[in-house]
């Protein structure tokens, strides 16, 4: 998400080099390319004119210090500024009120509604350590209610039962006593999609809402609609009086025009952005890390998170003691690190999270993922003895493993040698200063064809 408007800033504040002090003067073009390029992303243009009059009190004055040039103390402006429009600190549940929390989800019809009640129990349950239990009161699509039975079985939660010819106010109300029997922690409530000129269905929904009495009240919309997705939470929170909101299929929004128009029109944080299609695709939606994303400045609270939740420690520590001791790396630890990887997002959700790699072009990325595959796959086609001593894999083997692999013999090659610096890094971990030795190696690698999907 905000692919397009980061690039769009970067541009812009390239052209405020050379100033000693940011004065209306020289900022002025750059406010009028941050204008439109807001407008491009779609956000709001009530959203848009106190914005930059905002900006541009903050940033006229404004001296430029050593360490910064005319550009960053802009960026710097603007950022604080994103992180005050967006709602300047994560907003998380209310879980604290007596058991079964009551969570009731609403949202527009095609949203992506149930998907994302499955991806909340998820969430709640990994992070929060929490007993999820979810129930449908979705009576007018069809296999509504099996769709959310399949979903609460991916996420583990507990699933209430339901049926059509139930009343969808009846169906809530049950199921808030069942949760209780159950003794669940927490209670979704996954209602119908509906839209919010619907006065039947919106009188339905506040009929559930004043049965159940829910601690949150969340409404998903998709993020692909731009500011018509703040104006419909508008309309709905002035029928329910909504606590937050998830955006949807932000990994499919270049613009980002919802997430920086929803606050503002609505008055409500936005609690989580739902970022693909996988069941642990949801992560809490922070105002400061996602304006560090859209200025290029990185996110590495966040991808210190996802490593702590993602990657095996105990592969990890076994990996470890066996480089400490001398038993060497081999292709099976170097797949698994790749594996790892793969899980965390991939190379391309890992370098969007990191500073000063904004830079790197999509391509270069997907090329990147594309070879990290062939090297799983090329791994995948050896046996046991040559995983562990890549030595023995010569001309007649290497032909095996590309056939093996659907690669060819000069892959094969380059491998071998990017598996041969890396065990050599592995190598300088031993013994006293063994990290900055790694260190050394690693900026000797760029003429030896580097880490995967690195190459030049």
């Amino acid at each position: 998400m905000f692919e397009q408007l980061g690039d769009r800033f970067k541009r812009t504040f390239k052209t405020l080099r050379g100033r000693g002090r940011l004065s209306e003067e020289n900022i002025q073009d750059a406010l009028r390319e941050v204008r439109i390029a807001l407008l491009e992303a779609d956000v709001a243009l009530s959203v848009v004119k106190p914005f930059i009059e905002q900006v541009k009190v903050r940033a006229i004055g404004t001296e430029v210090i050593d360490s910064l040039s005319p550009g960053e103390a802009m960026v710097k402006v603007v950022h604080d500024e994103l992180v005050e429009l967006m709602g300047v600190h994560n907003d998380a549940l209310n879980l604290n009120a007596r058991p079964p929390v009551v969570i009731l989800v609403a949202g527009l019809q095609g949203a992506g509604k149930t998907t994302t009640v499955g991806k909340l129990a998820l969430f709640l349950k990994e992070r929060h350590k929490k007993t999820v239990a979810v129930v449908s009161a979705d009576v007018y699509r069809p296999a509504a209610i099996d769709q959310l039975r399949q979903v609460a079985a991916t996420a583990g939660a507990q699933f209430i039962e339901s049926t059509p010819d139930q009343s969808p106010v009846k169906i809530a109300g049950d199921a808030v006593n069942e949760a209780k029997k159950l003794n669940t922690d927490i209670l979704i409530v996954d209602t119908a999609g509906r839209l919010h000129v619907d006065q039947e269905m919106m009188a339905e929904v506040q009929n559930i809402h004043a049965a159940i009495e829910p601690s949150e009240t969340l409404f998903v919309v998709d993020s692909l609609t731009g500011q018509d997705a703040a104006n419909s939470a508008k309309a709905f929170n002035e029928a329910l009086e909504l606590t937050g909101l998830i955006l949807t299929k932000t990994d499919g929004d270049a613009r980002g025009g919802a997430a920086l128009s929803i606050r503002q029109i609505t008055g409500k944080p936005i609690k989580f952005l739902g970022i693909g299609e996988g069941i642990d695709k949801l992560e809490a939606f922070h105002p400061d890390r996602v304006a560090s994303r859209i200025l290029g400045m990185g996110d590495v609270l966040s991808l210190v998170e996802e490593v702590e939740r993602k990657v095996d420690k105990q592969k990890a520590q076994q990996l470890a003691h066996k480089v400490t001791r001398g038993k060497g790396f081999d292709l099976d630890d170097f797949r698994d690190q790749l594996l790892q990887m793969e899980q965390m997002g991939g190379m391309a959700g890992m370098m969007e999270k990191l500073p000063g790699m904004g830079n790197v072009s999509p391509a270069a990325l997907g090329q990147g993922e594309k070879e990290t595959q062939r090297i799983v796959a090329i791994i995948n086609s050896m046996t046991p003895q040559e995983r562990s001593y890549p030595a023995v894999i010569k001309a007649t083997r290497k032909q095996r493993i590309a056939a093996g692999s659907g690669t060819q013999v000069q892959d094969i090659n380059r491998l071998l040698k990017q598996f041969n610096q890396m065990q050599k890094m592995m190598k300088k971990m031993k013994g006293k200063g063994g990290m900055r030795k790694m260190m050394g190696m690693m900026k000797g690698m760029g003429g030896g064809g580097g880490f995967p999907g690195m190459r030049r």
